[in-house]
């Protein structure tokens, strides 16, 4: 698929922290090695078999506005095809970014269309449900 109008990376590089990349044994809420900030990948072009499939949603989403931008919210969407889960996965340094009131209703929203939405800061998870509240998720 090729990049939408609007919805490149650009100066974000949120998922390079975030994320944990076992291949550089790098934890969540670390910032890759390979990466430079306001810039991006060091070895773009022979970055890791992972971090290549990592598809994030705002940038891969019509749908999603510019308001839920990754380094603006503090927060990645992402489609988890092993689990069918839709989560919103965040620095641990800010485990509640996920509370920004545009990307809660936007959470909400999710699980009213009947997808299990989970938002994850480090080992801490949470289950957000289409009535708006929240439980412990042990997944």
């Amino acid at each position: 698929m090729g990049d939408i109008p609007g919805k490149g990376c650009g100066a974000c590089n949120l998922c390079c922290k975030i994320l944990v990349i076992d291949h550089f044994e790098k934890d969540a809420g670390i910032l890759c090695s390979n990466c430079v900030l306001g810039v991006g990948c060091k070895i773009y072009a022979k970055r890791p078999e992972v971090c290549q499939d990592f598809e994030c949603d705002w940038k891969m989403e019509r749908s999603i506005g510019a308001n839920l931008r990754p380094d603006k919210v503090g927060t990645i969407l992402m489609d988890d095809d092993e689990s069918g889960e839709y989560q919103a996965v965040v620095d641990p340094s800010t485990p509640f970014a996920w509370r920004n009131p545009q990307m809660f209703k936007f959470l909400v929203m999710k699980a009213k269309e009947g997808r299990t939405v989970i938002a994850k800061s480090g080992l801490k998870s949470w289950r957000i449900y289409p009535s708006g509240e929240i439980g412990i998720w042990a997944g």
